[in-house]
């Protein structure tokens, strides 16, 4: 039976962050992008579409990461 023994991460943790370089209207979704390492259309187009189709509920999850993100 094998020992699992925790894998070295190489840096330090990842924070959630505001991406105000990069961003458009507050830094959420290239914040976002940053912390999963995608690009951040992808996360604006899933923000988009959802706050379409969610009859806006991305928006109020967008307003409430950009109040308490930092």
């Amino acid at each position: 039976m094998s020992q699992l023994s925790p894998q070295p991460t190489g840096g330090p943790p990842r924070k959630l962050h505001l991406d105000k370089s990069n961003a458009k209207i507050g830094g959420v979704c290239s914040g976002l992008a940053n912390y999963f390492g995608i690009d951040p259309l992808i996360v604006r187009l899933v923000f988009g579409i959802g706050a379409i189709a969610g009859f806006g509920s991305f928006i109020l999850i967008y307003l409430a990461m950009w109040a308490v993100v930092e």
